[in-house]
C-alpha cells in the first residue's frame, strides 16, 4: 500500500490504491506458522505452582483472620503476620496474576513494576552515547544510585534507621522493553533519604522507533520522591511520588543545560495525550503529553578513571551481583523454619504446652527433618539445577497444604505452628517467581 503525504499532516496521510477489482477473499494463517508451542511445559508447570502459591496466600490468611490464637503477644504478632502475609506476599501476587492477563506487552509510554503492574510514565528521551549521559549528569551534580548488593542493603537498612545521608541510594527496578533500567541517578534532598529526585535510563533496541516514527537513543522516567509512605496498592512502605512529574522532567533537563550549555533540546509534541493516572505505588501523577529530546550527541566524554582494587574480601563480594532477592529469602526463611521447629520442640518439651498439631514429638521431628530438605534443595538450586526448583516447590505445596488443613480443622492455632506454615508458604512464594525461574535457567558454569 502506498501512501502520500497530505498537505495538513494531522489529517493523515492519503492512501492511493485502487479500489479491489473482483470480490475480496478471506483466508486464515496457515496453522504453523509458528513451530513454538502455545505452553511449553516447563511455563505450564511454572504457572501451576505460582497459581497453587497463591491460593495458599489467601488461605492462609483466612486462617490468621478467623483462627482463634492465643492472648497477648502472639495476637499482636499474628496481625503483624497477617500484614506481612497481605502486603508483601498475597496482593503483589493477584496483581502479579491479573497484571499477566490485562497489562499489555508493547511500549504505551509506562514502565513496569517488577510484577507487571503499570509503573512510572516516560518522560524523557535522550540522544548520546551511555558514556557522555553518564559525564553530563556527573557534571550536572547527580549521583549515580548504587545497584542492589549486600553492601548496599546493608547500608539502605542502617540509613534509615539512623536517619544518615545515602546519596547512592539504589532506587526499585522498573521494567520496559522487558529489561530493569540500565542505571539511575538521583539527587539527595537535605540529607534527608525519604525525599530526593531521581530518573531512571533505558537503551531502545536497536531499529525501534516510537509511535509516529521518530527515533531516539535512550529513554527515561524522572520522578520525585516527596516522602515515605504506605503503597496504596499493595499496602507496603515505600517512597510516595510527587504528582507532579513534568516539574521533575523539566528539572532534569534544566540542570543538564545549565552544566552543559552545548546540549541542544527538541520536543515531540502530543507524543500522548495529557493525562492523570496513578503509578505502581498507588500515587497520581499527570503529564502534559509532550515528550522532550535531550541531545548530547557530539559532545565527548571524559576518559573513566581508573578504580583502585578492592582488598577487603567482604568488599569485593558485597560488590557483586546477588542472586535473586526471592532465592535469597527462600534461604533464610529455610533456616528460620528451622529454628521455629526447635522452639515448637522447647516449648513442647520443657514447658509443657499443648500443640494442637505438633502435640507429637515424631511430628516435631519431621518438621524439623523438613526444614533441612527445604534448605538442601535451596542450595541445588543455588546451583542452577532445575530439578532441585521444582522438587522443592513439590515438597513446600504438600507440606502447606497438609499443615493448613490441620489448622482449619483445629478451633485454636499456636503461634508456633502457624509461623512455621507460614514460612512454608512463603518458600513456595519465593521459588516460584520469575526471578527465580530466571536464575535456575543461567548457565552454572558462567
Amino acid at each position: 500500500m502506498r501512501v502520500e503525504p497530505a498537505d495538513d499532516w494531522r489529517r493523515g496521510d492519503a492512501v492511493d490504491t485502487p479500489p479491489p477489482t473482483s470480490p475480496p477473499r478471506f483466508e486464515l494463517a496457515p496453522d504453523d506458522v509458528s513451530g513454538t508451542p502455545l505452553w511449553p511445559v516447563q511455563q505450564i508447570v511454572d504457572g501451576a505452582f505460582f497459581l497453587i502459591g497463591t491460593a495458599l496466600v489467601m488461605w492462609l490468611g483466612w486462617i490468621v483472620v478467623t483462627v482463634g490464637l492465643d492472648d497477648g503477644w502472639y495476637a499482636i504478632a499474628s496481625v503483624f503476620l497477617f500484614w506481612v502475609l497481605l502486603a508483601y506476599v498475597g496482593l503483589p501476587r493477584l496483581q502479579e496474576v491479573l497484571s499477566r492477563i490485562y497489562v499489555p506487552d508493547y511500549f504505551i509510554g509506562r514502565s513496569l513494576t517488577d510484577i507487571g503492574v503499570l509503573g512510572d510514565p516516560i518522560n524523557l528521551a535522550l540522544d548520546g552515547d551511555e558514556g557522555v549521559i553518564h559525564a553530563a549528569m556527573r557534571r550536572a551534580s547527580w549521583t549515580r544510585a548504587d545497584e542492589l548488593t549486600i553492601r548496599s542493603s546493608w547500608r539502605i537498612v542502617v540509613s534509615s534507621v539512623l536517619r544518615r545521608p545515602y546519596p547512592e541510594a539504589p532506587v526499585s527496578s522498573l521494567f520496559l522493553f522487558g529489561r530493569r533500567q540500565a542505571f539511575a541517578y538521583q539527587q539527595e534532598v537535605d540529607g534527608n533519604p525519604s525525599q530526593r529526585h531521581h530518573v531512571r535510563f533505558w537503551p531502545v533496541p536497536e531499529g525501534w522507533r516510537l509511535p509516529g516514527g521518530f527515533e531516539v537513543q535512550w529513554l527515561a522516567a524522572a520522578t520525585y520522591d516527596r516522602a515515605v509512605g504506605v503503597s496504596l496498592f499493595t499496602l507496603q512502605v515505600t517512597h510516595r511520588v510527587d504528582a507532579d512529574i513534568d516539574i521533575e522532567r523539566d528539572y532534569v533537563i534544566d540542570t543538564v543545560r545549565y552544566a552543559t550549555p552545548e546540549a541542544s533540546l527538541r520536543v515531540i509534541r502530543d507524543y500522548s495525550s495529557a493525562f492523570t493516572t496513578r503509578n505502581g505505588g498507588g500515587d497520581v501523577v499527570r503529564t502534559d503529553g509532550s515528550l522532550p529530546i535531550l541531545d548530547l550527541t557530539g559532545l565527548e566524554a571524559p576518559e573513566p578513571a581508573v578504580a583502585e582494587p578492592e582488598t577487603d574480601a567482604s568488599s569485593r563480594a558485597g560488590s557483586h551481583r546477588m542472586p535473586p532477592p526471592s532465592l535469597l529469602a527462600a534461604a533464610a526463611m529455610s533456616m528460620a523454619k528451622a529454628g521455629v521447629t526447635l522452639a515448637t520442640a522447647l516449648v513442647a518439651v520443657f514447658l509443657g504446652d499443648d500443640l494442637p498439631t505438633t502435640a507429637s514429638t515424631r511430628e516435631v521431628a519431621v518438621m524439623g527433618i523438613s526444614a533441612l530438605c527445604l534448605l538442601g534443595l535451596w542450595v541445588f538450586t543455588l546451583a542452577h539445577h532445575a530439578w532441585a526448583r521444582t522438587t522443592l516447590m513439590v515438597v513446600c505445596t504438600a507440606e502447606a497444604i497438609t499443615q493448613l488443613a490441620d489448622l482449619s480443622a483445629a478451633d485454636e492455632a499456636h503461634f508456633l505452628v502457624l509461623a512455621s506454615t507460614a514460612i512454608t508458604v512463603l518458600i513456595l512464594i519465593a521459588v516460584s517467581s520469575d526471578a527465580a525461574r530466571r536464575w535456575v535457567g543461567l548457565d552454572r558454569r558462567s
